[in-house]
């Protein structure tokens, strides 16, 4: 039980260094998608300075915006991982889950690209004046909010998995 209490802190880095890394290259789709989204709300609310305006900034909103979410996901997922018999078990399930909940977050975020939302729902959003590109700030709005709903059921399905992975991995 200690040894895998003393694997959590490093299964908690890890989770927040994929979720960050996550994050960042996730940005790099959603400002091809909508620069406009990064240039007329996020750079501003997230403080970047003018000089990283483009990809660099944009992968930089997507790393403070989202390593925070390995903590949230990686802790349930990391005490549910210690219910399985050895601490390579337990490395194993994290890692598995972890991929679990990145491959849900991208299908889900990625997803939305393949339905736009329509013209008429536009005034759902907060849209700036200064946008250019209506479509493109929307686009990329919907791609991170389903992307953030893709990693919260991820997580979920990841730690049902999980205890599903300890239950068996016990009864053998």
């Amino acid at each position: 039980m200690i040894r895998k209490l003393t694997i959590l802190p490093v299964l908690f880095g890890f989770s927040c260094v994929v979720a960050g890394l996550y994050g960042a290259l996730h940005n790099q789709i959603s400002y091809s998608v909508g620069p406009d989204y990064f240039h007329n709300l996020k750079f501003l609310q997230f403080r970047i300075p003018d000089a990283l305006y483009g990809r660099g900034g944009a992968a930089l909103v997507g790393w403070k915006a989202s390593w925070w979410m390995g903590l949230v996901l990686g802790l349930p997922i990391g005490i549910v991982s210690m219910l399985m018999p050895t601490g390579a078990a337990q490395v194993r399930a994290f890692i598995w889950a972890t991929l679990i909940v990145v491959i849900t977050a991208l299908a889900l975020g990625s997803g939305s690209l393949l339905f736009p939302m329509p013209v008429e729902n536009y005034d759902l959003f907060a849209i700036p004046g200064t946008v250019s590109d209506e479509a493109g700030f929307v686009a990329a709005a919907v791609m991170h909010s389903l992307s953030y709903l893709g990693g919260l059921i991820g997580g979920v399905l990841a730690l049902i998995l999980t205890a599903f992975w300890a239950w068996r991995a016990h009864r053998r």
